[in-house]
Order: C-alpha cells, then structure tokens, then sequence
C-alpha cells in the first residue's frame, strides 16, 4: 500500500505541476482552453497558482498526511469545477479532463486509505 500511495501522489504532483506551469508561463493550451469555456484568461494565472498550490501540497502531504489530504481534496473539487467549465459551454473533450480527475480521485481515496 506504501508504493502505491507513494507513487500515486508523485504522479499527481507530477501531473499537476506541469499543468501549473503551463497556465503559468502562458502557454497557447491553457488559453485556447479558456476561450472555448468562456473564462476569463485574466483567471489563468490563478487557475495556475491553484494548481501550483495542489502539487506543492501533494507532495508536502507525504511529510504531513493532513496537508495531502486536504491537497487532493481540493484538487478534485478544482477539476470538478473544470468539469462544469466544459458541460456549461457544451463541450465534450473531456479525456484531458478525466486523465487529471480520476488521478486526483485516486490520490485522495488511496491517501485516506494509507494514512488514516
């Protein structure tokens, strides 16, 4: 159970710090993605922070089980919110959105398994 929650978490950190530093530094994806959900890409540097946030604390929580707890949790209530993104603009690409969605689920389920 240790290997698994252990590499489980450093995927999901993995994962979602290469999307932060997408949104962060600019890159086309993560603006073209806005304009198809009609977000504002003055919210893209948040959406980045947030997501920064996420991984920093998926991987402090291997140190302090409570912070990762919290990381994947509000990780999966962030791509929850990607998902109402999608259906309120009609759109069904969400393959990209499920990759990130059921790792963090993951993450979260075998983090509340091993830890508590």
């Amino acid at each position: 159970m240790h290997t698994a929650y252990v590499t489980l978490t450093i995927t999901a950190a993995v994962f979602t710090a290469v999307a932060a530093v997408t949104y962060l530094i600019g890159h086309d994806y993560p603006r073209a993605q806005a304009d198809m959900k009609r977000v504002p890409r003055s919210w893209l540097p948040f959406l980045g922070v947030a997501l920064a946030s996420g991984a920093l604390g998926l991987v402090a929580g291997l140190a302090v089980p409570w912070l990762g707890v919290i990381a994947a949790a509000a990780l999966v209530l962030y791509f929850i919110g990607a998902l109402i993104a999608h259906l309120r603009v009609g759109s069904r690409k969400l393959l990209g959105w499920a990759v990130f969605f059921t790792t963090e689920l993951a993450t979260l389920i075998v983090t509340v398994a091993y830890r508590y």
